[in-house]
């Protein structure tokens, strides 16, 4: 009877042996995932100068003071040929070939109708001086300034179908004046501000942009995309632009908001488009801090997060600070 019973309970034992290796194992095996403590950004940044390399770098520092920046929306656009009558623009997509071809066609329907603006001219003068002379009578000098005045109907109607075909293919290339086309959502167009003016600057470009006015173009949109097309006119006197060309635009909101004004050059961006400011802790010393700026322009720039009224930020020499921390500069 005790023989059985331990070979009856061998078995259970056996298994709660392997339960415990089993679990065991599950306990040793490494997390799905692993997490590190790394020091805060702000710990990473921090620069001691001398007052000499101070110099040398050409450090200037400028306060934070209150700012007020109007909303705008960054998209793009394309630089247009405008054909000052109401017709279409000129731009990448259009068929310059079939442009060129129309606009030869309405050339010369504008030279045959102002030759027939001046046979009809001729004939009334001659009928005129017939009627001036009794040699002629009052209905053929009628006939033929009625004439007169449907030749000069139709020169005129054929100038206007000419302008509605813009400059000639050739000239395309040195306009003085050029447009920009800005499509926008249909859901967008209701908080843009009309009658702003924009900025254009080419696309890459942090700076250099030019102002463009609004101007009255003919109504085109795309039903596909549900965009609207907006159009501001360029100055093009130093052939500036290109047409077709593709730039980025700010387009100016209805409202405003309240930040905190810097000068431009103290601004710094790194490679993922970060933006950041150099703060002055003490004389030489000077601490990299992330800000979110609204708007960015030429006279300077509105931050909306990331600085203290009254802070001192490197105004010129930011740039060369930048470098200094990263090895670039020495």
């Amino acid at each position: 009877m005790i023989r059985t019973t331990s070979l009856l309970f061998l078995p259970l034992s056996a298994l709660v042996v392997l339960g415990a290796c089993s679990q065991q194992g599950k306990q040793s095996s490494p997390p799905p995932s692993h997490g590190e403590v790394v020091a805060h950004e702000t710990e990473l940044v921090r620069l001691t100068l001398k007052p000499e390399a101070v110099k040398r770098l050409g450090i200037e520092t400028a306060r934070v003071g209150a700012g007020t920046a109007a909303l705008a929306r960054e998209t793009s656009g394309e630089i247009v040929v405008p054909n000052g009558t109401g017709g279409v623009p000129t731009g990448a997509l259009s068929n310059l070939a079939q442009i060129g071809a129309s606009q030869a066609s309405a050339d010369g329907e504008v030279e045959r109708t102002r030759a027939q603006v001046r046979l009809a001219r001729i004939a009334l003068e001659r009928a005129s001086r017939l009627v001036a002379e009794e040699a002629g009578s009052v209905r053929a000098r009628d006939e033929a300034a009625a004439a007169l005045a449907t030749a000069q109907a139709q020169a005129q109607v054929a100038i206007e179908q000419r302008r509605l075909l813009g400059p000639a293919v050739a000239s395309l290339g040195n306009q003085s004046r050029l447009w920009v086309r800005v499509s926008v959502a249909g859901t967008d167009v209701a908080a843009i501000n009309r009658n702003a003016s924009i900025i254009v600057v080419p696309l890459g470009a942090s700076q250099g942009g030019r102002r463009g006015t609004p101007v009255q173009a003919p109504p085109s949109a795309n039903a596909v995309a549900g965009t609207v097309d907006l159009y501001y006119a360029l100055d093009n006197s130093d052939q500036f632009w290109r047409v077709g060309q593709r730039v980025g635009i700010q387009l100016p909101l209805g409202k405003t908001q309240e930040g905190l004004s810097v000068p431009a050059s103290a601004i710094v961006r790194d490679i993922y488009g970060g933006e950041w400011v150099y703060l002055q802790t003490a004389p030489g010393n000077f601490i990299r801090q992330r800000i979110e700026a609204l708007s960015s322009g030429q006279d300077g720039a509105v931050v909306i997060r990331g600085l203290a009224p009254e802070a001192q930020v490197v105004s010129v020499g930011a740039m060369e600070l930048f470098g200094t921390e990263f090895g670039v500069a020495h």
